[in-house]
């Protein structure tokens, strides 16, 4: 136990310094200070995770007003790659807001749980 929680330890410092160094390195290109990349870099994660969660929510309103979606016709709302839009729906269904229909190819459809 002791062990996982050094190495989990060692992984988040080695993270931090990972994106100090990034944070610096970018600094140097644009003529900015470590400070104000640093400060992009958190606004950029947050707004892509400000992204995610929109299109998942607009995914759920599509459940809501069709009854049920195939992966395709998620992509294709959402305008995300198919990959993508399989990633948002494991997320809904990890979360207990959608349910798969199907386990495998294209008789595969979501629906609301």
């Amino acid at each position: 136990m002791t062990t996982i929680l050094i190495s989990i330890i060692i992984f988040l410092a080695a993270a931090v310094v990972a994106l100090v160094v990034f944070a610096r390195k970018e600094a140097g290109k644009h003529g900015t200070n470590t400070k104000e990349e640093f400060v992009g870099i958190c606004a950029s994660a947050i707004e892509t995770a400000s992204q995610k969660e929109t299109r998942k929510q607009k995914a759920l309103d599509l459940l809501k007003g069709q009854g049920e979606f195939s992966n395709a016709e998620i992509r294709k709302a959402l305008g995300v790659s198919s990959r993508t839009a399989v990633r948002y729906l494991d997320e809904l269904e990890r979360e207990g807001k959608v349910e798969q229909v199907g386990h495998i190819g294209h008789t595969v459809t979501y629906r609301l749980k």
